[in-house]
């Protein structure tokens, strides 16, 4: 049925269609349709980051910016889902167009640049929410704050959130916000990372509960960047990492009409690179910090295979749209024989 669904959604331009389809999941849960239509996801509970997950298999940032449809995608079957990017204030993003699909190469470029509603607003929403399952929200800065104030931004994120989310999210691996990947290096990356460990530790003694954070990075980097990274994340505490954002490389789809447009590659090409990054990430920090695996899952081996090289959990985004809600269930069985043979 899905294949039908987005035959009828691909006729329309990619960010319409995108509001459309979150708009209907949104009925067909309002409805009661929407468990019954969803194959079920047989438990497969995995633990990290202090929290126990019912299946390894989240939804990635971005799809519900504002969490305006977190109800509707807990029907799905998710091990947990996380909302966002949001900002302290409200923003419109990047001019339109900002999204274009390659099916092709079962890809896709954004340059959204953070559109979203506000804290307020997300927070608003969180609250009002009858999915209990684990909530993540992803945090980042404004466009118009200078990466020097940066830390200011992320504070005012973390400290906002932090009573309504099971883990955070720093997202400093857009490419889509100028400047913002500068901050995922040398210096300016321990000091953010430090002053996020504070405020979490603020926010925690005010709420008396720990809330682990974790930070997405991008899959452009060598492996002395991995190494740096994976090194400041044991030197501040962090609680876990993500990787990977999506990609400003193009070779992969070079040629293609819409290859050349700016922004981050998402789906099928960013999976050996993301697949590089885990494998990098996992050499350094072994089992002390869980990695949380996300780029290029359009099958149920490409989830396992970002297990196998050191993931603890993984996130779908852009396979999810190419594939549908089948792609989770497909992603927890795989996983599940992947972790059986390894024991």
């Amino acid at each position: 049925m899905y294949g039908l669904i987005r035959t009828l959604l691909f006729r329309l331009p990619p960010e319409p269609a995108h509001n459309l389809a979150l708009n209907a999941l949104d009925l067909a849960h309002t409805l009661g349709l929407l468990r019954a239509l969803t194959p079920d996801v047989a438990p497969c509970p995995v633990r990290a980051m202090g929290l126990e997950f019912p299946n390894p298999v989240g939804l990635a940032a971005g799809l519900d910016k504002n969490a305006d449809h977190l109800d509707a995608l807990g029907d799905l079957g998710f091990g947990f889902i996380e909302v966002g990017t949001v900002t302290p204030r409200p923003q419109p993003g990047n001019p339109k167009p900002r999204l274009f699909r390659l099916p092709e190469h079962q890809a896709i470029i954004n340059r959204m640049g953070f559109n979203n509603e506000g804290l307020e607003h997300l927070l608003t929403r969180v609250r009002r929410r009858r999915y209990q399952g684990i909530l993540g929200i992803n945090v980042g800065k404004n466009k118009d704050t200078p990466n020097e104030d940066s830390e200011r931004d992320y504070r005012a994120g973390i400290e906002a959130v932090y009573p309504v989310a099971d883990y955070i999210t720093v997202n400093v691996s857009s490419p889509n916000t100028p400047g913002l990947r500068d901050l995922q290096f040398g210096d300016s990356l321990k000091r953010l990372l430090s002053a996020i460990k504070e405020q979490q530790g603020r926010s925690q003694q005010q709420t008396g509960r720990y809330v682990p954070i974790a930070v997405k990075i991008a899959p452009d980097m060598d492996e002395a960047g991995i190494r740096f990274v994976a090194g400041a994340l044991l030197e501040t505490g962090l609680d876990g990492v993500i990787a990977t954002n999506t990609t400003i490389r193009r070779e992969a789809v070079a040629g293609h009409r819409h290859g050349a447009e700016a922004g981050g590659l998402s789906g099928a090409p960013v999976r050996d690179a993301s697949l590089s990054v885990i494998r990098g990430l996992y050499a350094e920090l072994g089992d002390r910090l869980p990695i949380i695996g996300v780029g290029g899952i359009t099958d149920g081996e490409s989830a396992a295979e970002k297990v196998r090289a050191g993931a603890r959990l993984v996130q779908l985004y852009t396979g999810f749209i190419y594939r549908g809600p089948t792609l989770i269930g497909e992603s927890v069985e795989a996983i599940r024989r992947a972790l059986t043979a390894a024991e």
